[in-house]
């Protein structure tokens, strides 16, 4: 009989920082700190070590945030040198003056004007304001499941409770069920459905709002909901209809931006060129940077491109510019996207295999190192209760791997300098663990 390897978690070190914290620290952090009570001295590539010296497999990088992993030697370097140098302030330096132009030669089509913030939530609702400069409209259309940020402007946006008792909410919002097919609104199936969610939202559209219609804004793939993907053409209809209804289309790509998915951007699974893109999480390589990527034509419409129309305080500073540049020019210069597609197929081939073994596993999917799947009640759609989950998370913690696993609909999301090996062996690791949740779930 095989003995499985368990770490104490949290070790004594991490449970005595995590406490002394806890004395000060208000309420609200994320759920996966506050679930581990793990405290994390380091880490490296695709590792992550806590003070009490255990390593861990990290299919989380901050969700979506370390695309170049812990402590790679560019990215450490180019910050080092820039610290010393000059690190606030909103004068051109040459790192944002080269980033800009990077970012005008790696971005879909015409895409080529670009500001900076520092929040994803920042950019998302510049996005919101560039629109409604440009096209001199005031609503806007989201989506079920939706996230773009915790700020006023977006919160009647978010497509999930987690805006409850926080109205009121800004008003000229609609949101429409996004097309998940597994988990389909309506009740229907792809593609006999004939885009049936589509057509609902030019009805919805037609006796809902006043017609003045200002933007359309969309995550290419769904990261809060589970990594949920769309079916090929969904952005393409909604590239039509914002154009039918004289709005721009933004595409929210703050998590599937710079190779998450196997392409530079999201969208270009799909041929779809949008009006606005946002980016940010991958973006800065950990360094809080955000983003907009617009049109020209788009760009200088005011009141937005007014002098400090658009403008942030810490939104591309010279420590920003730097690390972006070094992350994105990393990603290009070491193929991270190609791998970020190698791998990802891989993991992903590896997980359908347990929809036909492990009977609480449903509905896996995912593009490049964006996977997703749900855990149900074995013989059923229904999704497992959150204790169910948590003992999953709490367990795969305990055998070194850190995922977001402790909901129901599921998200992995690991570094793109994750090796291949380390992939497979989080995964092993993860498919005994849900064979054992499966046999406790049907006991």
């Amino acid at each position: 009989m095989t003995t499985v390897r368990q770490i104490l978690v949290p070790g004594p070190k991490s449970e005595a920082i995590f406490a002394a914290e806890a004395q000060y620290l208000a309420p609200g952090t994320q759920s996966v700190a506050l679930f581990s009570r793990l405290c994390i001295d380091r880490g490296e590539g695709a590792l992550l070590y806590d003070v009490d010296g255990n390593a861990y497999i990290d299919l989380l990088a901050g969700v979506g945030v370390a695309s170049l992993g812990y402590a790679h030697p560019k990215y450490v370097a180019a910050l080092q040198r820039q610290v010393a140098r000059i690190h606030v302030g909103s004068f051109t330096t040459e790192h944002r003056a080269a980033l800009v132009k990077l970012l005008a030669e790696i971005a879909p089509g015409d895409l080529n004007r670009t500001q900076f913030y520092s929040s994803g939530a920042e950019a998302v609702e510049a996005a919101v304001r560039l629109a409604k400069s440009r096209t001199r409209r005031q609503e806007l259309i989201g989506f079920w499941g939706g996230f773009h940020g915790k700020t006023g402007g977006v919160l009647p946006l978010l497509g999930s409770s987690f805006k409850h008792q926080l109205g009121p909410l800004m008003p000229g919002a609609y949101l429409t069920p996004y097309a998940g097919c597994a988990r389909c609104a309506f009740d229907k199936t792809f593609p006999s459905c004939e885009w049936h969610c589509v057509e609902f939202l030019r009805k919805k559209i037609e006796v809902e709002t006043a017609n003045n219609v200002a933007a359309i804004l969309v995550e290419p793939i769904q990261g809060t909901a589970g990594n949920v993907v769309p079916p090929p053409g969904y952005l393409g209809m909604l590239r039509r209809l914002a154009d039918e209804l004289g709005a721009l289309l933004i595409c929210d790509e703050m998590l599937t931006g710079f190779g998450r998915t196997g392409k530079m951007f999201a969208i270009e699974h799909e041929g779809v060129l949008p009006d606005v893109l946002t980016v940010g999480k991958g973006f800065g390589g950990g360094f809080p940077m955000s983003g907009i990527i617009a049109r020209e034509d788009v760009a200088f419409a005011k009141p937005f491109a007014n002098p400090s129309g658009s403008s942030s305080s810490y939104g591309g500073n010279p420590l920003a510019a730097a690390a972006a540049r070094i992350a994105v020019e990393t990603i290009l210069e070491e193929g991270l996207v190609e791998h970020a597609r190698r791998v990802g197929e891989t993991m992903l081939a590896e997980m359908k295999r347990w929809e036909r073994d492990i009977p609480i596993v449903s509905d896996v999917r995912g593009r490049g190192l964006m996977l997703g799947m749900d855990l149900v009640v074995p013989g059923t759609r229904k999704l497992l209760d959150k204790a169910a989950t948590r003992w999953v998370f709490d367990t795969l913690l305990a055998r070194g791997v850190i995922a977001m696993i402790y909901n129901p609909e599921v998200r992995i999301n690991p570094p793109l300098v994750i090796r291949e090996e380390q992939a497979m062996a989080a995964l092993a690791t993860m498919q005994d663990v849900l064979c054992e949740a499966a046999d406790r779930a049907r006991a």
